[in-house]
């Protein structure tokens, strides 16, 4: 990652040779890798009939603001153009294709199925050790607000993972009515509602039982706030002690929603890769029913989040439910290189070096070879550089073997560590 350091722009250049603090180049074996899990994510998305849209990496402000936006305004990167508007360098990609789908399917009432793979952008500040670019391959499913909706995306998020060489990992599954239901019902101001999300969010219920302690709150209602940490392993009795409890409508629907996506996903055979987790919050302003997110071990950040939001669309001016996901592959890459599940070695295929009078053969050899398939880089030999040169050459790049077209009659094969002469 960059680090935020005195730049000295000396005639040198050594100066240049740094990125700014919470970016980060991405290259070899590293890319080749995140590459590849770009592609099997994809893969999965678009089997499951969803279709490739791309969006502006920059937009006007107004596109993120506090009702749409899973960022604050002084954690967005702004600019303005030349008609002295504001813009923004995205910091989600769901609203902006909220947007693109009440401008492009405005009489589509059926299901609408979209994916993407692109860079988001948070101006996180110094010294947090997060990265500010970040790249999400997600999926958007518009025009459909039942329970068997929101079961799919998680099926889907758990297939993508699966499919990126993940292998150990749980989703935690919550519904952002639950606790707006409770709060409701309390009766809490918004002051109050802003320090128990804070509290329940870090998972500081010492602290939400303090701050209970001085509100006026009634006692079965506490004893729910409390417990939401404890009602993970059976949602049946869970529901039973809550509708002991609380009187709200909002409450009741959003435990009985989160038992119906458990028994969906029980029949995609992924019940064991998820969590109901009550207490968990999503600090994305715009979710209204089921959320999740995705962890696995090596990596205290999530790989996956999702969740339904059912009143981000009709902002563009289109009634539409929807559920959503995003796989953060940075996040996932992290994990598997500590888990050793990714690649450690970058195969580049096959080299052809030849001497300038071998030019037009090498050529032609090449063009067969790729169209078989094959990867194949032409590397003319200088006369100022040895045979061993080359042979260590490959070996840095991880280059499979080389084909030397030493003569019109001989071509010595290399492979790594060793080499053979072939006649041809």
């Amino acid at each position: 990652m960059g680090q935020d350091i005195y730049m000295d722009w000396g005639s040198s250049g050594a100066g240049l040779l740094h990125t700014p603090g919470g970016v980060q180049d991405t290259y070899g074996v590293m890319c080749a890798n995140k590459l590849k899990v770009q592609s099997a994510v994809h893969e999965v998305l678009c089997s499951y009939g969803f279709r490739d849209i791309q969006t502006p990496t920059f937009e006007y402000f107004d596109i993120f603001s506090k009702e749409r936006g899973t960022a604050s305004s002084n954690e967005m990167f702004k600019f303005f153009d030349r008609g002295n508007n504001t813009l923004v360098l995205r910091p989600d990609m769901t609203p902006p294709i909220a947007r693109c789908v009440a401008k492009y399917y405005k009489d589509e009432h059926m299901q609408i199925r979209l994916c993407y793979i692109g860079n988001t952008f948070i101006n996180t500040g110094k010294y947090k050790g997060k990265l500010q670019e970040v790249t999400q391959a997600g999926a958007e499913l518009f025009n459909d607000g039942s329970s068997d909706a929101d079961a799919e995306m998680v099926a889907l998020t758990i297939e993508c993972l699966l499919k990126s060489g993940l292998k150990e990992f749980q989703l935690e599954i919550g519904h952002a009515g639950f606790l707006n239901g409770l709060v409701k019902e309390a009766g809490f101001t918004e002051k109050e509602t802003a320090k128990l999300r804070s509290l329940i969010e870090s998972k500081n219920f010492f602290g939400v039982e303090d701050l209970l302690d001085n509100l006026t709150v009634s006692k079965e209602l506490k004893e729910i706030f409390l417990k939401m940490p404890e009602m993970l392993n059976n949602l049946g009795e869970a529901i039973e002690f809550v509708k002991a409890r609380s009187k709200n409508e909002d409450v009741y629907k959003a435990m009985e929603r989160l038992k119906k996506l458990e028994d969906i996903v029980a029949s995609y055979g992924f019940e064991d890769y998820i969590t109901v987790d009550l207490s968990m919050l999503s600090n994305y302003s715009y979710y209204t029913g089921v959320i999740f997110r995705a962890y696995t071990y090596g990596n205290g950040e999530a790989v996956a989040t999702g969740g339904r939001y059912d009143g981000l669309v009709s902002q563009f001016g289109k009634d539409a439910p929807a559920t959503g996901l995003a796989i953060v592959i940075d996040q996932l890459m992290i994990a598997l290189s500590r888990q050793k599940l990714a690649d450690t070695e970058l195969i580049q295929g096959t080299m052809i070096l030849y001497t300038q009078p071998l030019r037009d053969k090498a050529v032609k050899k090449a063009e067969r070879l790729r169209e078989s398939g094959r990867i194949i880089q032409l590397v003319r030999k200088s006369s100022k550089k040895t045979e061993e040169e080359y042979r260590e050459y490959a070996k840095r790049m991880g280059i499979e073997n080389v084909l030397y077209l030493k003569s019109e009659d001989e071509t010595e094969d290399w492979n790594v560590g060793a080499w053979r002469d072939t006649k041809i």
